[in-house]
């Protein structure tokens, strides 16, 4: 392997351990020891790649971010109704919640007292959703009555929850517990003509990203390599 490529990498599996670690212990708690043990190299390695905890934890959430802007624009770019869209990346934002280890620990920094960063994710993603749903109004998908501010801080709510409550239970990290949920809200929040053209289990979107993710060009492909298995090892 070139020098180059081995830099590369070893920074990535960096970025994974960090994840780990600051997934598990929090920000505070997580240790630069126990990060350079989980990537497999000297604390001087890591050193030569970050000069600092807050750096690698900066870094996290760079990835983070390009993983959830991958998310969105994937399943905007397939152009279904705003609503389907929505549904569609709640779907895929939950799966990874178990499986992208980079993507929760990024967004687990911004809930955590000890971290003093600024990328926002879940603000981020909370503008996005309130984006589908201000479309969604303006097309006519909503039912009467019910106003974007208000669906999206319902629709908030449950996705952080799911987020936080599965750390303790990888299981509601499922898109059963997604469709469950759809299937709940929408009668209340769209309209009868639109609950007729959208699926509460999700699109064809959803089986586009399952084999996109098993290829090299997947999102999964523009994270960090892992060493366990909660990221899936680059290609």
């Amino acid at each position: 392997m070139a020098k180059q490529d081995r830099a590369v990498r070893t920074r990535q599996e960096l970025i994974c351990s960090a994840a780990e670690v600051f997934d598990r212990r929090g920000f505070m708690s997580a240790s630069l020891a126990d990060i350079s043990t989980g990537a497999g190299v000297s604390t001087g390695a890591l050193n030569f790649h970050f000069s600092s905890k807050k750096e690698l934890g900066e870094t996290v959430q760079a990835a983070a971010e390009e993983s959830l802007r991958y998310i969105t624009t994937a399943c905007t770019e397939a152009r279904p109704s705003p609503l389907q869209t929505l549904i569609d990346a709640t779907h895929v934002l939950a799966t990874q919640f178990g499986e992208n280890v980079v993507l929760r620990a990024g967004l687990g920094l911004d809930n955590d007292a000890a971290w003093d960063g600024g990328a926002e994710l879940w603000l981020k993603w909370r503008s996005w959703v309130r984006g589908m749903l201000t479309i969604a109004e303006y097309e006519g998908n909503l039912a009467a009555g019910v106003l974007p501010d208000d669906a999206c801080a319902t629709i908030m709510a449950i996705v952080m929850g799911l987020e936080s409550l599965g750390r303790k239970d990888a299981a509601l990290c499922s898109r059963r517990v997604v469709t469950r949920f759809w299937k709940m809200v929408l009668p209340g929040l769209a309209s009868e003509e639109t609950r007729a053209e959208i699926d509460a289990e999700g699109s064809e979107v959803l089986a586009r990203w399952d084999e996109h993710v098993r290829t090299e060009d997947g999102v999964m492909g523009r994270l960090p390599v892992a060493r366990c298995g909660t990221c899936v090892e680059e290609r």
